[in-house]
């Protein structure tokens, strides 16, 4: 028996995988929450497949995405990164990468964790959307265009509202599963 999926995971076997077991999880553990956010900023303007293509080398790359060694890269460390062909080799990137490390670990001095400071923006509750087709899910919301804002001013990077909502998507803050997708309830059911 085929299941329904969101088609915008398409036939691609990794980017099915990445669907079915983790977009739209709802994640509170903040190495993950880490991870995906600098992710996330360096897929601005590309796919997201690209991303998931190069997130082991982005792990390599980026010492296991720790924030602390992160916060720490000094320019040749930038350089180095620069001409490693497994990342995105966009240099406003990955300097914001070290930015939001640096940002995150603020963060952290005045929250206990960051998924309490990244999850206020829905309450601590996922939202559970009920969208019948992909069109209607939005670039947007009022809960993205909140995150961005804070995460701003906050000194975060590559965190306009749209990489916001796909975050909040990722992370399963939003279940932005098409109802008739198998993935819809279970992120449900998780929450």
């Amino acid at each position: 028996m085929t299941q329904t999926r969101c088609g915008w995971c398409g036939d691609d076997p990794l980017y099915r995988q990445y669907h079915d077991e983790e977009w739209g999880v709802p994640t509170y553990d903040d190495a993950t929450l880490f991870e995906f956010l600098l992710l996330e900023g360096a897929q601005a303007g590309l796919s997201w497949i690209t991303i998931l293509r190069k997130r082991e080398h982005y792990r390599a790359a980026f010492d296991q995405f720790d924030p602390h060694k992160i916060a720490r890269y000094r320019p040749r460390k930038i350089e180095s990164l620069l001409q490693n062909p497994g990342i995105v080799r966009n240099r406003l990137k990955v300097e914001s990468a070290v930015t939001n490390a640096r940002a995150y670990l603020e963060v952290l001095q005045r929250h206990d964790r960051f998924s309490d400071y990244i999850w206020q923006f829905v309450n601590g509750e996922p939202r559970q959307n009920h969208w019948r087709s992909l069109r209607q899910v939005p670039a947007t919301t009022p809960e993205s265009d909140a995150m961005s804002k804070s995460l701003k001013q906050a000194g975060f990077k590559f965190v306009g509202s749209t990489i916001c909502y796909a975050y909040m998507q990722s992370m399963g803050m939003v279940n932005d599963h098409i109802v008739t997708c198998f993935r819809h309830r279970e992120c449900q059911n998780a929450a």
